[in-house]
C-alpha cells in the first residue's frame, strides 16, 4: 500500500543520515581537538582517570622545582663546605711550618686568623635563598619536597628527602643560648659538695673533681671550663664544649668531652691533670702543687648567646709557642675530619636530589603518555573514518532524495 501521509522509507533514510551526520560531527571533533576524550560525556571513566593523572602530573612538575631548589641550596652548601675544607689545608700547611724553632711564630698566627677570617665569610655567605645550611643558626634537617605517593585507595601524601645541616660556623647564635643558667633539672652536674651547675669549684692539690651530666636535649651545649687561676702550670684557662644532637646521650655527651680534655692534655704535654670517665660521670684529677677552678654550664633555648659552632676550636689554634703550635696540629686534623665530612654529606645529598630530580621527570613523561594513550585521537584511524562517512552522508543525501520522489508516482494514478 502507497501513502502520501507515511513514506517509511523516507523516513528510514532520514533517520540512517541522521546517524551519519552525528558520527560526521563526533570525527570532527576529534580532528579539532586532538582528543577522542575531551570531556564527561565523551566517556566519563576515561575522563575521570587522565583528570586525576592530569592533575598529578601537573603536581610532580611543581616537586621538580622543589627539587631543584633543594639542589641548588645543598649545592651552595657543598661548594662553601669544599672551600671551607681547602682553606683548613691551607691553616694546616701554616701550623706545619711554625712547628720549627727558629720561626717567626706571629706571622704564621697572623696568616692563620687571616684565614679563619675567610672561612667565617664563606660561612655566613652560603646562602641560597636566605637558607644557610653550614652556619650552625638551627640543627633540624632540612626536608626536601621531593615526591606525591598516591594509594590504591585514593589518598595522596607527600614525601621528603632530608638533608642534615652542618655547622661549619667559628661561632654561631644557634637556639643553644644563656651560659651559667642551671637548665639541667638534676643541680649537681657539680657534685663534689653539691656545687650548682654554672658556679665554679675549686679542685685542691691531689684531689678530684666529678662531673655529672645530669640530662641530655638535642640543641644543648655542654661546656666545661678548667682555670688554673695561680697560674703556677701550664694549663691557664681551657674550654672545652659539645653541642648535643637528638641522638646523644648521657653518656655520648660525657665522652666527648672527656675526649676533648684528654687530647688536649696529650697535645700540650700537660702531666698535672688527668680525666677519667665512669658511664656519665667525668672526673678530673688535679695532681699539681695549686688549686684548679673547674665550672660546669650548659645552655638551652632562650634569649640567643654566642656559642662555639662545629669549628670553633680554631680560636684555640695559638702557634706562636711550642706547646700551642704541636696542640694545633691535633686540633686542626680533627677541624678538617669535620669540614670534609660536611662536603662529603653534601654531596652525597645533592646526587640523591638530582637522581630524584630525574626520576620525577620521567616518571612525569610516562604519565603524560599514559594520558595520551587514554584521551589522544588516533589520527590516521580518524582520516580514514572521516573518508568513510563522508561517502555514506553522500550517499544518505541521495537515499533520502529518492525516497522522497516516490510520491510522486502516484499522481500517474490519477491522470
Amino acid at each position: 500500500m502507497s501513502s502520501i501521509l507515511t513514506n517509511n522509507s523516507s523516513m528510514v533514510a532520514l533517520e540512517t543520515l541522521r546517524n551519519i551526520n552525528r558520527n560526521l560531527e563526533t570525527v570532527q571533533s576529534e580532528i579539532s581537538t586532538g582528543k577522542k576524550v575531551s570531556n564527561a560525556k565523551d566517556n566519563a571513566a576515561v575522563w575521570a582517570v587522565s583528570t586525576v593523572m592530569s592533575s598529578d602530573v601537573e603536581s610532580f612538575k611543581a616537586i621538580s622545582d622543589s627539587l631543584n631548589l633543594g639542589s641548588s641550596t645543598v649545592g651552595v652548601a657543598r661548594s662553601a663546605a669544599e672551600k671551607v675544607t681547602s682553606t683548613l689545608q691551607e691553616i694546616k700547611t701554616l701550623i706545619v711550618g711554625a712547628q720549627g724553632e727558629n720561626v717567626d711564630r706571629a706571622k704564621y698566627q697572623a696568616d692563620i686568623q687571616d684565614k679563619i677570617s675567610l672561612i667565617e665569610g664563606y660561612v655566613s655567605a652560603a646562602q641560597f635563598n636566605g637558607l644557610n645550611l653550614i652556619n650552625g643558626s638551627a640543627s633540624a634537617d632540612v626536608n626536601v619536597l621531593a615526591s606525591l605517593d598516591r594509594s590504591a585507595g585514593g589518598s595522596v601524601s607527600a614525601s621528603f628527602i632530608a638533608v642534615e645541616r652542618q655547622d661549619l660556623s667559628v661561632a654561631n647564635t644557634g637556639s643553644a643560648a644563656t651560659f651559667g643558667g642551671t637548665a639541667v633539672t638534676n643541680t649537681t652536674i657539680i657534685n663534689n659538695g653539691g656545687t650548682a651547675a654554672g658556679t665554679a669549684a675549686t679542685v685542691a692539690a691531689a684531689a678530684d673533681q666529678v662531673i655529672t651530666i645530669a640530662s641530655v636535649a638535642d640543641g644543648n651545649s655542654y661546656r666545661i671550663t678548667l682555670s688554673d687561676a695561680a697560674t703556677t702550670n701550664s694549663l691557664g684557662t681551657r674550654s672545652f664544649e659539645y653541642v648535643a644532637s637528638a641522638s646523644d646521650s648521657l653518656e655520648s655527651v660525657a665522652a666527648n668531652l672527656t675526649t676533648q680534655m684528654s687530647n688536649f692534655f696529650a697535645a700540650t704535654g700537660e702531666t698535672n691533670y688527668t680525666v677519667t670517665r665512669d658511664g656519665d660521670e667525668i672526673t678530673i684529677n688535679n695532681g699539681s702543687a695549686a688549686n684548679l677552678s673547674v665550672t660546669a654550664v650548659t645552655a638551652t633555648g632562650g634569649t640567643a648567646g654566642v656559642t662555639s659552632g662545629g669549628l670553633g676550636n680554631l680560636e684555640n689554634i695559638d702557634v706562636t709557642s711550642t706547646a700551642g703550635a704541636t696542640a694545633a696540629l691535633t686540633t686542626i686534623e680533627g677541624l678538617l675530619e669535620t669540614a670534609i665530612d660536611a662536603a662529603a654529606a653534601f654531596g652525597s645529598s645533592q646526587n640523591r636530589l638530582s637522581s630524584q630530580s630525574e626520576f620525577v621527570q620521567t616518571l612525569v613523561d610516562s604519565m603524560t603518555t599514559g594520558i595520551g594513550g587514554l584521551t589522544d585521537t588516533d589520527m590516521e584511524a580518524a582520516s580514514a573514518k572521516l573518508q568513510a562517512l563522508q561517502v555514506q552522508q553522500q550517499l544518505g543525501v541521495q537515499a533520502l532524495s529518492i525516497a522522497n520522489q516516490a510520491p510522486q508516482a502516484l499522481l500517474s494514478l490519477f491522470r
